[in-house]
């Protein structure tokens, strides 16, 4: 079909083309002005992702779904049946006959009113930020603005419950955690206590320290102890056996009766080489000698059993340095197990204040937590009472009405041409004869409508229409 065609149909069938169109335009627009008007009033709120906790000072975590989340808890049930609280719509015995109607008393009024309210909310959020808006749509422009601000306030007066309730068991659970830490904590240092007391320790380290340094003096002691009294036995055994022991051979007085002797010998040697062995001064001589020799020998026994005397005290003594080596090292040992059983009490002590004290800042932060009055989400703009009509929108009803009617009135005219087929241009004959036309009488045109006269005609200038050309050439 060639343009001239399809205007040539039009042209033809115009007034229903017209007709179609006009019914379609004014019957959207009496649909539009029939339906009933909805008002829409919008609220901002604006959501706080990753701003600093005022009360545990960190930075809560972003989520990308966090306003999601949010957007959800203004949907919620919990937050609908909020509002109906709030406004006390339950005591309105108009509202519990329609409740009563609907569900024949089943369920909740709460309930049923909440799923009522919701579906008139819409909850979406403004672009990519952090703003999300809250609308009511109904036929009180008060009523709309009256829910969306009510919706709002229950949103956040839900949000605070939703992170104060969670401090409110956290706290109660870390009171009573902190009262039995704390009943252990004393029951800890009461075992301290009394173990300390029951042992007398008062600086287990000092003391600790001291006796360690006796039992090293003491060790000392008896080693060199044992070097005396090894020496002294030494000595003793030599006495045993001979007489030239270095007590013996340093002792003055054994020295001075050998010096003595020596020279009675040599007296004697003398006057019995002079008078004879029978001489009274040969014979007092040898008396003087043997004297002294008995004299030697009893100094000597006595230097010697002097030994034998100092070697059994250095053993004594040995024995008795040993036995309070022994001693002090059993104390100190058991000092030492004293030392780490307190220990391991005070360990428990401090393992208890060190739990005490941990559970006692949580239970601090989430009772501060738990009365606090702020929240992550907050009022950009409150709803206000609309001044208009958000439903029906009359200019796009009618700029759809206009296309729609547009549409279908073309589709009417060329239903209609297709039932009943007419032949309007000499295309028309080509098309449907299959033979050339030959010349066109053109239909005589008439004057403009400012013509004064009416029937006047004016023909054209071209009479012979120009012959189409043969298909396939």
């Amino acid at each position: 079909m060639s343009v001239g065609q399809f205007f040539s149909i039009l042209l033809a069938r115009w007034k229903v083309v017209l007709g179609v169109f006009l019914l379609i335009v004014c019957t959207a627009l009496g649909v539009s002005f029939a339906l009933p008007k909805q008002y829409e009033a919008t609220s901002t709120v604006v959501v706080n992702v990753g701003s600093p906790d005022p009360v545990a000072g960190m930075i809560l975590p972003g989520s990308p779904n966090m306003l999601l989340t949010q957007m959800e808890i203004v949907r919620s049930e919990r937050v609908a049946q909020r509002v109906v609280r709030n406004l006390r719509m339950t005591e309105n015995p108009a509202t519990r006959e329609q409740w009563r109607e609907a569900t024949g008393g089943v369920g909740t009024i709460e309930g049923w009113l909440a799923g009522a309210l919701l579906r008139n909310l819409e909850v979406k959020p403004a672009g990519q930020s952090n703003i999300m808006t809250v609308s009511y749509e109904s036929v009180d422009p008060k009523f709309s603005t009256m829910m969306t601000n009510a919706f709002v306030k229950a949103y956040i007066d839900t949000n605070l419950d939703l992170r104060v309730e969670p401090a409110k068991q956290y706290s109660s659970f870390f009171d009573d955690r902190a009262k039995h830490l704390r009943e252990q904590l004393e029951k800890a240092q009461s075992r301290l206590s009394e173990y300390q007391k029951e042992h007398g320790l008062v600086a287990t380290d000092e003391r600790l320290d001291v006796e360690a340094a006796r039992l090293q003096e003491l060790s000392s002691q008896l080693v060199q102890i044992q070097a005396q009294a090894s020496d002294s036995s030494s000595r003793e055994a030599q006495a045993n056996t001979t007489a030239n022991i270095s007590e013996v051979l340093l002792n003055p007085l054994i020295s001075g009766l050998k010096a003595d002797l020596n020279r009675q010998e040599a007296r004697l040697q003398e006057l019995n080489s002079r008078y004879g062995a029978n001489h009274p001064q040969v014979v007092e001589a040898q008396a003087s000698i043997n004297t002294l020799r008995s004299r030697i020998e009893a100094e000597t026994r006595r230097v010697t059993s002097g030994v034998s005397v100092n070697n059994n005290i250095n053993r004594q003594r040995e024995a008795e340095v040993r036995a309070a080596l022994e001693a002090q090292r059993t104390k100190l040992l058991k000092m030492r197990e004293q030392r780490d059983a307190a220990t391991v009490l005070v360990n428990d002590v401090a393992n208890a204040q060190r739990a005490y004290d941990a559970v006692l800042a949580r239970l601090n932060q989430t009772s501060l937590e738990s009365h606090t009055t702020q929240t992550n989400a907050s009022v950009l703009s409150e709803a206000v009472e609309p001044t208009s009509a958000s439903f029906p929108k009359i200019p796009l009803i009618m700029v759809l009405a206009v296309g729609v009617g547009m549409v279908l009135a073309i589709a009417t005219a060329f239903l209609l041409e297709l039932i009943d087929r007419r032949m309007r241009s000499f295309e028309d004959v080509v098309q449907l004869l299959g033979l050339p036309v030959l010349g066109v009488v053109p239909k005589p045109l008439r004057r403009g409508l400012l013509s004064r006269q009416r029937g006047n005609t004016m023909i054209p200038g071209r009479v012979l229409g120009q012959l189409p050309r043969p298909k396939g050439t």
